[in-house]
């Protein structure tokens, strides 16, 4: 009696629904990389320092202060330079970043090298509108030999609470004047 043996022989893998799926697996992965770009943004806090060195320096402080209606840029601290109201129900950025170049080219005309702003803004203010104004005033496009680039304006920014609007203030504003 003759005893046959089957030939064992190791099956092969099949592997090409996993290269299809690498095929599309990796450029989808390579293309999410670019839109998860984290930013960071430096805020600098106010130091201690002696009364009379801050007397001095509340004096020539620029401020942006944000407020529900309008932006009143304020040079210096409490004196205001312009106030812009909102456009459409949102802050008129352009225009900001526009005054604050007027502001930057007056203040090098006087030899003032200037670099610091503080952002004040009221309770509520949205965070859009917080980092927009933050984004604003750190740099605007400019173009320089044919190519555009963000040219610097005040890139150390502070924020605080704006001040309170007094009674008479606080009513012409809820009218909408």
């Amino acid at each position: 009696m003759a005893i046959r043996r089957r030939l064992e022989t190791d099956p092969d893998l099949d592997i090409t629904s996993f290269m299809s799926l690498m095929t599309v697996l990796v450029p989808v992965l390579l293309l999410n990389m670019v839109f998860s770009h984290i930013s960071v943004l430096n805020l600098n806090l106010p130091g201690l320092s002696d009364a009379s060195v801050e007397d001095q320096k509340e004096n020539r402080q620029l401020e942006l202060v944000l407020r529900a209606d309008y932006i009143d840029i304020n040079y210096p601290a409490g004196i205001r330079v312009k106030r812009i109201p909102n456009r459409d129900g949102k802050p008129d950025l352009k225009l900001v970043s526009d005054v604050l170049q007027e502001v930057k080219r007056n203040l090098r005309e006087k030899d003032i090298d200037k670099k610091d702003l503080v952002i004040l803004s009221e309770p509520g203010t949205p965070y859009r509108t917080l980092v927009s104004a933050m984004d604003t005033a750190r740099s605007f496009r400019a173009v320089v030999a044919a190519s555009v680039v963000d040219a610097e304006l005040f890139p150390q920014i502070s924020l605080g609470d704006a001040p309170a609007l007094g009674a008479q203030a606080q009513d012409e504003q809820l009218a909408g004047k």
